[in-house]
C-alpha cells in the first residue's frame, strides 16, 4: 500500500499583534496534533503556517507605533514564531507572504484569473477619510451593520451576527480610528467574479464530509455570492501587475492564502535545498489537504480562496479537509486585545509548562459550539486528570517496579481471564482514540485517553500486586500485572504524545527506551505482540499539583484588568423603532408555557428549519422552528426547557405543521433559544 500523503496548513496569523489562547485552540493546536498523530501513522506530512503581513491595517498600526511597515512585522513575525516554539507546534517550516516568491505567485494567481476571464476593472465608490487623506482598510471602518443593524459592526464583518460585507454596506460609517464620518470618493479597483464561480462551488462543497456548521455557513453564503474587491489603494502590499494601476496593490485577503504556496515553496527551497519539492504536496491530486481554521476564516478558505484555485491554469490542490472550529472564551468574555482581555501566554506557558496548556486547551477544545477557559477547570484538569489519573498510574506502577525489581521489568506469566480482559479493553480505547483523531474530535479522543488511564488505575487495584511480595504463590501474578502495566504505559505514550509530547517523551525513557517515541510507529508500539521491555529508566514525576492559592493569583491579574477596563458605551444614538403599541389585554392573549424539547430532526430540503417535539405537560406538540443555522449539532437541544407560544394558530412551513412558536433572542446570524430555569415545571404559564 502507497504511503498517505498529508498537506495540512493552519490559518497565516496576521502579524499586527500577539496571539492569544482562542487562537491556539481554534486552529494552531488542532493542526499540531493532526501531523503529529499522521506522522505516527505512518504519513509523508508536509506541516506549514506563517505570518499574513500586508495590508493597510498593518500600515496604521506601524504608524501608530513609530515604526515601518517591514519593521512592524518583522516584531511580530518573530513574537508569533516564538510563541509557537514554547507551545511545541511542530511546523515543518514557519514563514511569511513577504518571502521571496510570494510577490510573484500572487500576480501569476491575478494573470490566471485575468485570462480566464474572471477579473473585472471598474470605477467604485469606497470610504474616504477627507481629514487624513487616504482610502481606509475594513477593518478601520465601523458603522450600522446592515444586516442585523448592531452599531458597532467592523467595515468587514459584523461581530454580532458573523455577516460579511463590503465597507460600502455599512450604514453611518465612521473612522474606527478617529471617529471621523467618511465619505464615498470614486477610485479604480479590479473585482474578482465570484458570482462566476457559484454553480462550481455548489457541486464541490456538496460532496465534502464537513463539519455541519461549516457546511451550513458555506452554502448560505454561496446564495448571496457576487464580485469582491481584490485591490486597495496603499504603497504596502503586492502591486497590481499593470501598467495603468499605480497605488494600487492586491486586497491581502487575496493574497494572503496564495501563501501557503509561497511558504511551502521557501521550505522546498531555503529547508530541503530541493526547490521543486512543494509539487510532490500542491500539485498532486492524491494529496490530503487538511485546512484548519477559526469560524472566522471559512468563508476565505471554504469559498474565495477554492474559486482562486479553480480559476487557475496550475492544477493546484484543493482542500479536502477544513475542520473550522469556534470560539474560545476567557472566564466568560470574548478574549479581546483591545481590552487586555486576555491571558499572557508567554508567561503562562512558562509557569505551568507546555503540556499542560496544551492538555487543557485541546480538552476543552471550541469544536462545535463555542466553549470556555476558566482558570478553575484549567486547575481542575491538571489536578483531577494529569495528574490524578495519568501521573498517577505512571508513578505507583514504575515506583513498585523499581522497588521490586530494580531496573529490571518484571517477566509476564500465564494471563488469566482478567488479563484479557484488560488487554481486550485497552485494544477497544486505542481504536476509539484512532477514530476520534482521525475525525479531528479532540475532546473525545482526550476523554478516552484518561479512560484508558482509569482502566489501568482500577486494573491496578483490583489485582492488588503488594500481595505478592509476600506470599510467593502470587509472585507470578504480581509480576504478570505489573508487566501489563508497563505495557499499557508505553500505549499511554504512544496514543498522548499527540497532544502531551514533552510528558510522552519522558515517560517513554522512564519505561526505559533510548529513543525518540515520536519516531516510533503508531501500530507497532500500540500492539501487544511488540511490547518492549529495556531496563527501567529514572522515575520521576510527571506533572505537578497546582495549589489553589496559585489560581488565586491568576484571578487577580483578571480582576484587575476588568476594574481598569474603560466601559463600553452601549448608548444606542437614535431612538429605537418600536413596533405598534398595545394595550394590555392584547398582551394577555398570548399564552406562553414552560415546554421541554424532546425530539429534534431537520426538515428535508431546508436549511434552516428544524421539526422540534416538545412536551407541554398536558400534551406534546410539534413546533416548525427556523434555527438550524445556529445550532449545527440540533441534539444539543434535546432536554432543555424552552418556552412556548402556545396558543398560536398552527401553519405549515415547508409542508411540516408548526403548532405553536419557540421563543429565542438575538439578530442576525447571533440567535438563541431562550431556555427556561432547569427547575421550570412543564406546562406552567410564564408571566
Amino acid at each position: 500500500m502507497s504511503q498517505e500523503k498529508v498537506l495540512i496548513t493552519a490559518a497565516l496569523p496576521y502579524a499586527n499583534g500577539a496571539l492569544h489562547f482562542g487562537h491556539m485552540a481554534g486552529a494552531y493546536l488542532p493542526a499540531d496534533v493532526h501531523s503529529r498523530y499522521k506522522r505516527l501513522k505512518g504519513a509523508d506530512v508536509l506541516f506549514i503556517c506563517g505570518s499574513d503581513e500586508y495590508g493597510v491595517a498593518i500600515v496604521l498600526s506601524a504608524q501608530k507605533a513609530g515604526r515601518s511597515p517591514k519593521e512592524h512585522v518583522d516584531i511580530f513575525h518573530g513574537v508569533n514564531k516564538a510563541l509557537f516554539n514554547q507551545l511545541d507546534i511542530a511546523f515543518d517550516h514557519y514563514g511569511r507572504t513577504t518571502c521571496e516568491g510570494h510577490a510573484s505567485n500572487a500576480v501569476a494567481f491575478f494573470k490566471d484569473l485575468d485570462e480566464n476571464g474572471y477579473i473585472e476593472k471598474k470605477e467604485t465608490q469606497q470610504l474616504f477619510d477627507a481629514r487624513n487623506n487616504q482610502f481606509l482598510a475594513d477593518r478601520y471602518v465601523k458603522g450600522e451593520c446592515p444586516k442585523c443593524g448592531y452599531l458597532e459592526a467592523r467595515g468587514d464583518e459584523c461581530p454580532s451576527c458573523g455577516a460579511n460585507f463590503e465597507s460600502t454596506d455599512l450604514k453611518k460609517p465612521v473612522s474606527a480610528v478617529s471617529g471621523e464620518g467618511l465619505v464615498l470618493k470614486s477610485t479604480t479597483h479590479w473585482f474578482l467574479r465570484f458570482d462566476l464561480f457559484k454553480d462550481k462551488l455548489k457541486e464541490w462543497i456538496g460532496k465534502k464530509p464537513w463539519k455541519s456548521n461549516v457546511i451550513a455557513f458555506a452554502e448560505n453564503y454561496i446564495d448571496e455570492l457576487k464580485e469582491r474587491a481584490i485591490t486597495r489603494d496603499s504603497d504596502w502590499g503586492i502591486p497590481l501587475p499593470i501598467q495603468e494601476s499605480e497605488g494600487k496593490v492586491l486586497y491581502v485577503w487575496f493574497d494572503a492564502p496564495i501563501g501557503y504556496i509561497s511558504i511551502a515553496q521557501d521550505w522546498a527551497k531555503n529547508v530541503k535545498g530541493d526547490a521543486d519539492l512543494w509539487k510532490k504536496y500542491w500539485l498532486d491530486e492524491s494529496t490530503r489537504y487538511v485546512q484548519f481554521i477559526g469560524k472566522d476564516n471559512i468563508p476565505f478558505h471554504a469559498i474565495f480562496f477554492p474559486a482562486m484555485v479553480m480559476g487557475q491554469n496550475q492544477p493546484y490542490k484543493l482542500v479536502d479537509d477544513l475542520p473550522a472550529n469556534e470560539f474560545l472564551n476567557l472566564e466568560g468574555k470574548k478574549f479581546s486585545k483591545s481590552d487586555n482581555w486576555m491571558i499572557d501566554l508567554d508567561s503562562f506557558v512558562a509557569k505551568f509548562g507546555s503540556d499542560q496548556v496544551r492538555y487543557a486547551l485541546i480538552a476543552n477544545a471550541p469544536e462545535n459550539q463555542d466553549s470556555d477557559f476558566t482558570l478553575e477547570d484549567f486547575q481542575t484538569r491538571v489536578n483531577a486528570e494529569l495528574l490524578g489519573k495519568f501521573g498517577n498510574l505512571a508513578n505507583r506502577v514504575l515506583v513498585f517496579c523499581q522497588k521490586q525489581f530494580g531496573s529490571v521489568p518484571p517477566p509476564c506469566g500465564k494471563l488469566s481471564d482478567e488479563d484479557k480482559l484488560f488487554l481486550t479493553t485497552i485494544k477497544e480505547i486505542i481504536a476509539k482514540i484512532e477514530q476520534y483523531y482521525c475525525a479531528y474530535e479532540l475532546r473525545k479522543a482526550v476523554g478516552a485517553i484518561m479512560e484508558l488511564a482509569s482502566c489501568g488505575n482500577s486494573y491496578f487495584d483490583s489485582k492488588r500486586p503488594w500481595e505478592g511480595i509476600k506470599k510467593h504463590e502470587l509472585t507470578e501474578k504480581m509480576e504478570t500485572t505489573l508487566s501489563l502495566c508497563h505495557y499499557l504505559l508505553g500505549v499511554l505514550a504512544m496514543v498522548s504524545i499527540p497532544i502531551i509530547p514533552k510528558t510522552c517523551q519522558k515517560l517513554w525513557s522512564m519505561l526505559g527506551h533510548s529513543d525518540l517515541i515520536q519516531e516510533r510507529d503508531w501500530d507497532v508500539v500500540v500492539d501487544y505482540q511488540n511490547h518492549e521491555k529495556p531496563d527501567l529508566g529514572y522515575v520521576e514525576v510527571l506533572f505537578e499539583k497546582i495549589e489553589d492559592e496559585v489560581i488565586a493569583m491568576e484571578k487577580e491579574k483578571l480582576s484587575a484588568i476588568l476594574s481598569e477596563a474603560k466601559p463600553v458605551s452601549t448608548v444606542i444614538s437614535e431612538p429605537v423603532s418600536l413596533k405598534e403599541t398595545i394595550e394590555f389585554p392584547d398582551f394577555t392573549k398570548i399564552d406562553l408555557r414552560v415546554a421541554q424539547i424532546l425530539t429534534v430532526e431537520k426538515v428535508k430540503k431546508s436549511k434552516k428549519l428544524l421539526r422540534i417535539e416538545v412536551d407541554l405537560g398536558f400534551e406534546k406538540r410539534q413546533v416548525v422552528s427556523g434555527i438550524a443555522l445556529f445550532y449545527p449539532d440540533e441534539q444539543e437541544l434535546v432536554g432543555k426547557k424552552v418556552v412556548v407560544v402556545a396558543n398560536l394558530k398552527p401553519v405549515k412551513l415547508m409542508g411540516v405543521e408548526s403548532q405553536g412558536m419557540i421563543l429565542a433572542t438575538g439578530s442576525g446570524n447571533a440567535v438563541k433559544v431562550l431556555m427556561a430555569a432547569d427547575d421550570a415545571e412543564i406546562g406552567s404559564e410564564v408571566s
